[in-house]
């Protein structure tokens, strides 16, 4: 009987052994999502806000981690996520830039298949925005203006899409911007504290300071409702009519079944 038992509990073991071993349901680990930006605009807002939706969705702890790039935008948080196993415990919340613009700036590691889009939940409402007491509160007052004068340009970074729109708006315009640079950070304290003449940034981050600041133009394919005089920028010159989204990404790789739960 013992010799039996034996060969039995051994035949079993040999058939487990076999077997495929059954993955733990998604998500089974904490979930962190990267917004490569410091916090409180948009993209970071709403962002927090999926996360809790997530969290109490499936029960398991979803944190965001923002973490700025400086000089280089939004791509050192991009990589990431990159780096990270395609298998959902880290998601990254990137303007289209990253994905579309990052493989041709040559950055290391990404390619135009580094990541797998999962949707979009934000278009972004950039604007020009100078101050309350700058001598021009248009776009054709600040092109006669910076003719003569040398006028500062702020920015998030030169490889992204509101930033050439802001250098092609000046060079159709017919003037150039006597400096530019880049910046974690756009917002009411730029302005006050002269960072920056004009900025470009969105226009979350100048609400607290919206009745004080000159809002030039919205860098988007319809007006802000928050900036209803202000024109877009397809309204004064066609060919830059365009808008901006951010949305969810994955590394590549990501099992479908996981993807469809995000």
């Amino acid at each position: 009987m013992k010799k039996i038992l034996i060969g039995v509990l051994f035949a079993l073991s040999t058939v487990l052994v076999g077997m495929p071993i059954a993955q733990a349901d998604y998500p089974d680990k904490p979930v962190t999502f990267i917004v490569p930006w410091p916090p409180g605009d948009l993209e970071d807002v709403l962002t927090r806000i999926i996360a809790e939706d997530f969290q109490a969705e499936y029960g398991i702890a979803a944190a965001v981690v923002n973490k700025p790039g400086g000089g280089g935008g939004p791509f050192p948080g991009a990589m990431e996520v990159a780096a990270a196993d395609p298998d959902g415990s880290m998601i990254g919340s990137f303007v289209i830039g990253v994905p579309v613009v990052g493989p041709d700036l040559g950055i290391e590691g990404l390619t135009e298949d580094t990541f797998e889009s999962l949707g979009i939940f934000l278009t972004y409402p950039f604007v020009l925005a100078a101050a309350g007491d700058a001598p021009y509160s248009s776009m054709d007052e600040l092109a006669a203006y910076a003719k003569s004068n040398k006028v500062s340009l702020g920015h998030f970074g030169d490889p992204l899409t509101p930033t050439a729109v802001s250098k092609a708006a000046a060079k159709i315009l017919g003037f150039e911007w006597g400096s530019d640079a880049a910046f974690d950070m756009l917002d009411c304290n730029s302005l006050a504290s002269g960072d920056a003449d004009v900025i470009n940034t969105t226009i979350q981050l100048i609400l607290p300071c919206l009745d004080d600041v000159n809002v030039l133009v919205s860098v988007t394919n319809e007006r802000i409702s928050k900036a209803p005089n202000t024109p877009a920028i397809g309204e004064l010159i066609p060919d830059l009519d365009i808008f901006l989204w951010n949305g969810l990404f994955v590394p590549a790789g990501t099992p479908q079944d996981v993807k469809d739960k995000i």
